[in-house]
């Protein structure tokens, strides 16, 4: 998971070696690659170690597609922090929902690239020290978002908890990492919303954003974003055989 070291809206995870849990499985969302459109999501992970504001820094995986074929990315991944392959049982009905609160033992590292900071998780263990982390409760899974409410029932500040670490744009595109800067999902990322979430602006944001005369910075980046992403859905819809 790549990290911007310049990005003033988040600080990145350092490089460390220990404890960490899973707390999110990302919801699916589309992802353009050489082979074609493919659904995507990351696991995220708490480490053991505390900002200053007394949350914890956590790391995204990278992007795995739904499938645990034996050469699938995901299934070396599960393997790697399981310490064991996966059962029959298991590869016939795997939740990821299971590995949510699950520990670990993650190492990672930093690479250096272009003038910029890039934080990835060199390897995922099993946890065995026999005090396993358990999540803070401060972090907003991405499909709660929207209510802004943290796993222990407190509010989340900003509807969004940990802010997710700002990424280069997949599929060549600058406008998915277009932050929200009006309503419910204010301090997101565009690809971080889900396509109800992102409809909802279209519908009822978009029109009075164009109806304005002088539109602010922020609102020319959200509008010319959303209607890049109302060119995907079309392009989607006209990509389906009938």
């Amino acid at each position: 998971m790549k990290i911007k070291a310049n990005n003033n809206d988040f600080e990145p995870c350092p490089e460390f070696t220990g404890k960490a849990v899973c707390v999110d499985v990302t919801p699916l969302r589309k992802q353009q690659s050489q082979y074609g459109e493919r659904n995507v999501f990351k696991i995220v992970f708490e480490t053991d170690t505390d900002k200053e504001d007394g949350s914890r820094f956590c790391v995204w995986s990278p992007n795995f597609t739904p499938t645990l074929n034996e050469k699938a990315s995901l299934r070396k991944f599960l393997r790697g922090w399981f310490g064991r392959d996966l059962s029959t049982a298991e590869l016939e009905d795997f939740d990821t929902e299971t590995l949510v609160g699950k520990p670990a033992q993650l190492v990672v590292v930093h690479e250096h690239k272009d003038g910029k900071v890039y934080a990835n998780i060199a390897a995922c263990t099993p946890d065995k020290a026999g005090d396993a982390l358990k999540p803070s409760g401060k972090f907003v899974r991405t499909k709660d978002r929207a209510t802004g409410v943290a796993a222990n029932g407190a509010a989340a500040p900003g509807a969004g908890g940990y802010r997710r670490a700002q990424q280069p744009a997949e599929a060549g595109s600058e406008h998915a990492v277009v932050k929200i800067h009006v309503g419910k999902c204010k301090g997101l990322e565009l690809r971080d919303l889900s396509a109800d979430q992102v409809q909802a602006l279209v519908a009822n944001w978009l029109p009075s954003a164009k109806a304005n005369a002088k539109p602010l910075a922020d609102d020319r980046r959200l509008m010319a974003a959303l209607e890049w992403w109302q060119g995907e859905q079309e392009k989607a819809t006209d990509d389906v055989p009938y």
